[in-house]
């Protein structure tokens, strides 16, 4: 996690990236509120025809695009996403996943974060955009 400042690095470590993320091997190797990658094996993340899962696309895409959010919102407040899209051009079958959010927009109570799925190879697997809601906590 050396591509984050250590309050975020400790912050991720202690969070961790949930149940879903962590059983399907996503790693969170930068974040900031204005960027993120993350990574996610094809292995054990396929559908039956032998390809990654679109869904899995999206689940790597909400899970580091949520986190960025979290980092926008600052002390006392977290991010829950509201909206996700995803158009997906490419398929997979092997190697490794990564996952690289970009802030479209960081305003005080929505982000929107645009997250480019690629393969091991550069190409775009999936474009997903996602939107989440900035509040104050409880």
């Amino acid at each position: 996690m050396s591509g984050m400042n250590p309050e975020v690095a400790k912050w991720v470590a202690i969070r961790g990236v949930g149940e879903l993320a962590e059983s399907m091997g996503i790693k969170i190797l930068e974040l900031s509120a204005e960027s993120g990658v993350a990574t996610m094996p094809a292995e054990g993340n396929r559908q039956p025809l032998g390809i990654v899962h679109g869904g899995a696309y999206v689940v790597l895409a909400e899970t580091l695009g949520s986190m960025c959010a979290y980092v926008a919102a600052g002390e006392g407040r977290h991010a829950v996403g509201i909206e996700i899209n995803a158009s997906h051009t490419k398929s997979c079958k092997d190697g490794l996943i990564t996952a690289t959010a970009k802030a479209v927009n960081i305003g005080k109570n929505l982000t929107t974060h645009e997250v480019v799925v690629a393969d091991e190879q550069g190409n775009r697997l999936s474009t997903v955009r996602i939107t989440n809601f900035l509040r104050d906590n409880r």
